[in-house]
């Protein structure tokens, strides 16, 4: 149950300035500047030139036990009846398509995946039994090897059960979130978030008890009422589990979701401030204790093994998304099925795809041209606390950055958020750049989806 993505508390895609939390940028571009795809391409058509050799896979279940009140993800409460039984029938019916489509690369190496995630919603919604048939469908129909590349799997701890853990370490998860929010229990109420601490800390014992390589536990700042001493103590309580992982994330109060009903009760100057306050709190807390920062959420233990990139590497081109909330990227276009938060119209989209029978074609996306395309690469590599390598952008587009992108980089320099090295080799955010990522990820974003962006009706 890893935090929602992108529209930002008043419900836009957030404008230019200096604003510190106008929306996250999970991927670029958003889902709500996909659009019905008129031609429909095919996908063995729109896949056959596209590299296949480390292609990254994400499978999505879209179902919870219950719908946080941040939550703006593709998922549902519940799954009535067989729906359950229904959606993974279809999700094999995709898996097999797409794999058909996918064929193999010619005089090539074969079809292989680098990595895999399951996704949602909560994965471990399913039942055991569920757990293995999905994993059945990663490995049986797609040919992920799950044993033999890091799987990264999304829980909650109400289903972080032993039997359904168990299934996971035994198929081969590598890392699994845990998404707690809060070890303050008047905070989890807060947050809409029904849980006591006493059963996150039971689920804490059995994750670990599985022997998964790599726990990451989701920690969420700006809740109402929180303050820096209950801030501490949230991260102290998940440091005693001495975490691989840790992610901290901003509270967004998002249209159409619990708390977009009710917001934080504080002006937006005074919550930002306060968000940034506990950022800066929490990451310090974090660097002292060992942690190396990987993005301005993202938290990693010097001695934790590696993963790869991100946890599954979602905004690489070569993603295989299957279910209805997931997408997919080509070098050339980002597709999915319809995008929804309204619970009625999620439940619409499910039904829809649990009878669905040919997946054979794209249908819902946004193209991705060349321009887009160094956009894109410039965006999620510079909201890497790495940077991002001048030399690799040359490789790929062979241009500069810096002669593509003049006016964004100069403001950011300006502002003091990118590092000013005449001679550097790295275009990297200073340490106030990344607690500003979230307003410098949407004033990356081009016109055009911007523009697409806005003319998208909430659904």
């Amino acid at each position: 149950m890893s935090t929602p993505e992108l529209l930002d508390s008043t419900g836009t895609t957030g404008t230019t300035g200096t604003r510190p939390y106008q929306s996250y940028v999970y991927a670029y571009p958003h889902k709500t500047a996909y659009r019905p795809l008129a031609d429909r391409p095919d996908l063995r058509t729109l896949w056959a030139a596209e590299p296949k050799d480390a292609l990254s896979l994400y499978l999505h279940i879209p179902f919870c036990e219950v719908r946080c009140g941040f939550c703006n993800l593709f998922t549902r409460i519940g799954a009535p009846g067989e729906l359950t039984t229904r959606y993974l029938d279809a999700l094999d019916r995709q898996a097999t398509a797409v794999r058909d489509a996918l064929g193999e690369s010619g005089d090539a190496a074969p079809v292989q995946f680098a990595n895999a995630a399951f996704g949602g919603g909560t994965p471990t919604y399913l039942d055991a039994s569920e757990l293995e048939r999905l994993c059945d469908i990663a490995e049986r129909r797609m040919g992920a090897d799950l044993r033999a590349i890091p799987l990264s799997v999304e829980a909650s701890p109400a289903t972080a059960t032993a039997d359904r853990l168990a299934v996971l370490a035994g198929r081969g998860a590598t890392r699994l979130s845990l998404g707690v929010q809060s070890f303050i229990d008047s905070e989890a109420r807060a947050a809409v978030r029904p849980q006591r601490r006493a059963d996150v800390e039971a689920a804490l014992g059995r994750v670990r008890d599985a022997r998964i390589p790599v726990l990451n536990i989701d920690l969420i700042y700006g809740i109402d009422g929180q303050t820096k001493d209950s801030w501490r103590a949230s991260l102290d309580a998940a440091l005693a589990w001495r975490p691989e992982e840790l992610y901290l994330y901003p509270l967004y109060v998002r249209p159409l979701t619990g708390l977009g009903k009710h917001g934080t009760g504080l002006s937006e100057a005074d919550w930002d401030e306060q968000r940034l306050r506990l950022y800066r709190q929490g990451r310090d807390h974090l660097l002292a204790e060992g942690y190396v920062q990987v993005s301005m959420r993202m938290f990693r233990r010097a001695d934790a093994p590696p993963q790869g990139a991100d946890d599954y590497a979602c905004q690489t081109d070569g993603m295989i998304g299957l279910g209805c909330g997931a997408r997919s990227y080509t070098s050339s276009l980002h597709y999915s099925f319809d995008y929804a938060v309204d619970l009625r119209e999620i439940r619409t989209i499910i039904d829809d795809y649990t009878t669905t029978d040919d997946f054979s074609r794209a249908v819902h996306g946004r193209r991705v041209d060349g321009t887009e395309a160094r956009r894109r690469h410039l965006l999620q590599s510079l909201l890497q606390a790495d940077g991002m390598p001048l030399a690799d952008y040359r490789m790929r587009f062979g241009t500069d950055p810096c002669e593509d992108f003049p006016a964004e980089l100069e403001r950011f320099a300006d502002r003091g958020w990118l590092e000013r090295e005449p001679t550097a080799e790295v275009l990297r955010l200073t340490p106030e750049g990344l607690a500003h990522s979230d307003a410098i990820g949407p004033e990356l974003f081009s016109s055009e989806v911007r523009a697409a962006m806005a003319a998208y009706e909430l659904k």
